[in-house]
């Protein structure tokens, strides 16, 4: 009977070890089929590209599924003013879930930058896809589109003749005439910011000196300037040309040009909408992607068709209003200089008394 008893014993403990043993087996299974699963959620998370954008949704969106539709990679974004998004992924730091900022004015880009927010990209694509003028020079943000920022004047008070050159306009013949944007708003940091890369420091100031001794109306909005040289307020204005784009949009015979400045030296100042993969972009590789997608045709005719701005991506058709306007000599410096000098630029307009 002990015997027996003993034999009994061991088969138990047999079974029990065998129980075991199943069991580990069954963990070891479940615990792959788990990481499986998660390396599967992260592969598929991986696959969206986090946005942060100052520029409007009803502008970026059909680009955004546009690429979606190409690659299968989805883009989620955020909207917000620049100073806000910057602001952000400082706060947020290496945990931040944006890959991408874009945002408009190489001045803002150039602050992104150098607040440490972007990093360094390489890509075949976005070097032949963009010149050299148009992108940091060590490639921590890119144009996407091109924003003129020529003369306009009353087709009806002015010939084209007695323009010429952003200088001109602080002789005294545009006294009382004038319209200007606010210092404050970054287009003219940084159109200054230009004068003082192409004319040093000296000249610059000597010409806002004289812009502000014709008493200029000065503007909360480049669409209000333009209108107000409609309504007889001024004759001529400084904007961003795709402002007057959209009028024409609404009134093919709406009786303001562009005038083409400095044709004759250095060409007409240009800026610059853009992007740059974040510094802790958790998806750089779908960042990048993006990024190349966006300085291609579809994006790139896309941004002229719904904006009129100038694509970057010299072999994409303009816009037909763009189209009209006519070839015209732009500014080759590198659009990076405008934030490098808008300290200096704020500086200098304060002196002048230019609010």
């Amino acid at each position: 009977m002990r015997f027996a008893s003993i034999g009994r014993y061991v088969r138990v403990i047999s079974v029990i070890a065998a129980l075991f043993v199943l069991l580990a087996a069954c963990g070891q299974t479940s615990k792959k089929a788990g990481t499986d699963n998660d390396d599967k959620k992260a592969s598929e998370t991986k696959k969206e590209v986090v946005v942060y954008s100052s520029r409007t949704e009803e502008l970026i969106k059909p680009a955004f599924d546009a690429f979606t539709k190409e690659t299968g990679i989805k883009v989620s974004f955020t909207t917000a003013k620049e100073a806000e998004l910057q602001e952000r992924l400082k706060a947020e730091g290496a945990n931040s879930p944006a890959d991408m900022l874009i945002t408009v004015d190489a001045g803002n880009l150039w602050l992104a930058a150098d607040a440490g927010l972007l990093q360094p990209v390489s890509s075949d694509v976005l070097e032949e896809n963009i010149s050299d003028n148009l992108r940091a020079p060590d490639n921590q943000w890119f144009a996407l589109t091109m924003r003129a920022r020529p003369i306009m004047y009353s087709k009806d008070r002015v010939k084209p003749a007695q323009l010429s050159t952003y200088e001109d306009l602080s002789d005294k013949k545009w006294k009382g005439r004038l319209g200007l944007r606010t210092s404050e708003k970054v287009y003219t940091k940084s159109l200054i910011s230009s004068m003082i890369a192409s004319l040093g420091e000296k000249k610059a100031e000597a010409m806002i000196e004289g812009w502000m001794a014709n008493d200029p109306i000065i503007f909360d909005s480049d669409t209000d300037m333009i209108k107000a040289i409609e309504a007889g307020q001024n004759d001529v204005a400084i904007a961003n040309s795709y402002y007057l784009g959209r009028l024409l949009k609404e009134d093919a015979d709406y009786p303001v040009d562009i005038f083409w400045p400095n044709q004759d030296d250095r060409g007409a100042h240009v800026n610059v909408s853009g992007a740059g993969i974040t510094k802790h972009a958790p998806n750089k590789e779908g960042a990048v992607k993006l990024l190349e997608f966006l300085s291609g045709p579809v994006a790139q005719k896309s941004f002229g068709e719904l904006n009129l701005e100038y694509p970057v991506n010299e072999n994409v058709e303009l816009h037909e209003i763009l189209d009209g306007w006519g070839e015209f000599k732009r500014d080759d410096l590198n659009v990076s200089e405008l934030g490098k000098n808008q300290t200096e630029a704020v500086k200098m307009a304060d002196r002048a008394g230019y609010r």
